[in-house]
């Protein structure tokens, strides 16, 4: 960047404005009668607020506990002004930042001692796209769990700040780590961890024993849980695009945040909290539904202007909830998960947990649910190559569509035989388009074609196309699956690195998604010449159509799963070869117009949808021709 330069005068302005500066806040410095007076203001409305806090799940707040060791008798004293009963805690060895760690054959979980919460969450089966172990949370920094305490001697203090106290034990062949936040050897506040072998799954609790006399019993305790979501994908923006925060509310409804950046977004009886990361995620899941709670999503990829090479997180996630005390104490049994965004798995714990993974609304979902992730799982089974899944189901997928493909080819080719007759209709009625369109309808009639008939059959297989859009993109089998030059199916193939970045289109060039936008452009070119008439007004350019969506694969695409791009691929070289078959083989022009000839000379029963249609175009071919006299 080329260096801004100023002129002499230009510095002595600014060394002028400097002093006048320093000598107005020298003049207007408080005094120190008046700086004690204010200062004993302050603390007089400090204590006055503490007496009448309340904390709520909708403003928690975060007041900073400064701990002390207390070594000797003072420093008890100190801790005690602190922390209240909780001063016990600081008494203990285990007021030390020191970590346990438990763990099974598929996750391992490092608890730090300061806050009680988890300082790693590793994923042992998996790696990211650069080779290093899959993390949820990293040393700690990327991650928060605490709770805010409002205490009978009106202290309010954050578990975060505070240490706990660790003991291993098993239960069977489960390991269990307690951690006990103390107030004496028999009243505490206890995070309680349970994980079981092969499970990404774990018991969670927090639990109170003892506290009746300690915490403010009609105020709940704040949770707080924050996250930012580590990037683990080749490309960050891609992945960001399914990294969200989901949740289960009022019995069984789900929801999720989007992409875009939210502040508190609000809902009530929460059973579970889930921060996605794509293809992993973490989950907070309650057997006593939280009362209401609060989420926050900042969009960090969008807010950031590093390059996506240098990006280490997508987005950072916030939820707050209140916990209630009942009886005094706190309660709640829950469930952590650190794993996967695998379908098969997380349908398994039937805890609706399935519907994390973005199959597609309605009947979109229910496709993929009950047809494509059946009959993907079954081609895997016995197919160690998953492109070689993806084309075989492609196959299976085209064959049965292909009863239909022929009905909309016998449709275009019907249109085709019409077409010069159309355009004499269009000549002969240039200056009347009700005569035009009435005619044109007629012969429509007569012949047994409709232009609707070609689009009916595209219509059908609509549902099937966009469910495997959203199928591919979701399927965890294809991360990190090598096909032909793709390294990864979940993720973009590349055959050429670029020296700069083009808007939209990335720093690579990826093959699939060209061959996809060729294959597109060969199928349209059919499809439309088979149709294409003179351009009608008000009526979209088909050939500006059929350039444009090839070009949008193109762009669009390059960022996109390689599988998804296969599929298309592959989907679209079997429709051209069933289009060359039914042409060449199946579908005689000459019998076709032969066929529609004979239409013709048949008395064509109208039914009373059409009679009424024409009745109503010759009522105004009629006022037409009154208003020209």
């Amino acid at each position: 960047m080329e260096e801004k330069k100023f002129d002499l005068n230009t510095v002595i302005g600014f060394v002028l404005i400097f002093g006048i500066m320093i000598y107005m806040l020298y003049v207007n410095k408080p005094s120190e009668e008046e700086l004690a007076a204010e200062k004993a203001k302050q603390e007089l409305v400090e204590k006055q607020d503490a007496k009448k806090a309340k904390v709520s799940p909708e403003t928690p707040q975060k007041a900073e506990t400064v701990l002390v060791q207390p070594k000797d008798s003072l420093g008890l004293v100190k801790a005690k002004e602190q922390l209240g009963a909780f001063a016990y805690s600081v008494t203990l060895p285990s007021a030390k930042e020191t970590f346990t760690t438990i763990e099974n054959d598929v996750l391992q979980l490092k608890i730090n001692n300061k806050g009680g919460y988890i300082h790693d969450a590793i994923l042992k089966k998996f790696k990211t796209y650069d080779s290093v172990p899959v993390y949820l949370i990293r040393n700690g920094e990327n991650a928060s769990f605490n709770l805010t305490l409002n205490t009978t001697d009106n202290r309010i203090l954050q578990t975060e700040n505070l240490y706990f106290e660790p003991s291993l034990s098993k239960n069977g062949e489960n390991q269990v780590l307690s951690m006990k936040l103390k107030v004496s050897e028999s009243q505490f506040l206890e995070y309680r961890y349970e994980i079981n072998p092969g499970n990404y799954m774990m018991d969670f609790s927090i639990k109170s024993k003892g506290l009746d006399n300690v915490l403010v019993s009609n105020q709940p305790v704040v949770l707080q849980w924050n996250l930012q979501a580590i990037r683990h994908a080749k490309s960050a923006s891609y992945e960001n695009r399914y990294t969200d925060i989901h949740y289960e509310y009022e019995d069984g409804k789900d929801d999720f945040t989007g992409q875009s950046s939210l502040d508190d977004d609000e809902e009530a009886d929460i059973a579970w909290i889930g921060f996605k990361q794509h293809f992993f995620v973490s989950i907070l899941l309650t057997d006593t539904p939280f009362e209401s709670a609060k989420f926050t999503s900042k969009n960090i990829v969008a807010d950031t202007e590093e390059s996506d090479k240098d990006i280490k997180y997508l987005k950072e996630f916030s939820a707050t909830a209140p916990l209630e005390i009942k009886g005094g104490e706190l309660a709640y049994n829950m469930n952590w998960y650190y794993g996967p965004t695998d379908y098969k798995i997380l349908n398994d714990y039937d805890r609706n947990l399935d519907e994390i993974v973005p199959l597609g609304w309605g009947i979109f979902g229910v496709i993929n649910k009950y047809v494509f992730i059946p009959l993907f799982t079954l081609l895997s089974s016995f197919i160690s190559s998953y492109g070689l899944v993806i084309i075989l189901m492609t196959i299976l997928i085209k064959i049965l569509l292909s009863p239909v493909q022929y009905k909309q080819y016998l449709s275009q080719a019907k249109m085709k035989v019409l077409r010069p007759e159309i355009a004499a209709i269009n000549e002969k009625h240039k200056d009347n388009a009700m005569k035009k369109q009435q005619e044109t309808m007629a012969l429509y009639s007569k012949a047994g074609a409709s232009p609707m008939a070609g689009c009916i059959p595209s219509l059908i297989q609509l549902p099937l196309l966009y469910a495997l859009f959203s199928f591919f993109p979701s399927a965890f089998d294809l991360r990190q699956k090598s096909f032909l030059w793709a390294d990864d199916l979940s993720s973009y193939d590349t055959i050429a690195k670029l020296p700069f970045e083009i808007p939209f289109y990335g720093d690579h060039v990826s093959l699939f998604p060209i061959l996809a936008s060729i294959a597109i452009f060969i199928y349209m070119t059919m499809t439309t010449g088979q149709t294409m008439q003179t351009q009608q007004p008000g009526m979209p350019n088909m050939k500006f159509i059929m350039y444009l969506s090839p070009l949008m694969m193109l762009v669009f695409f390059n960022n996109y799963a390689s599988g998804l791009s296969l599929y298309y691929f592959v989907s679209n070289l079997i429709t051209i070869g069933i289009m060359l078959v039914i042409k060449n083989f199946i579908i005689d022009d000459e019998k076709i117009h032969a066929k529609i000839e004979a239409n013709k000379k048949k008395p064509k029963k109208q039914g009373k949808f059409q009679q009424k249609m024409k009745e109503l175009m010759e009522q105004a071919e009629q006022q037409k021709a009154k208003g020209k006299r």
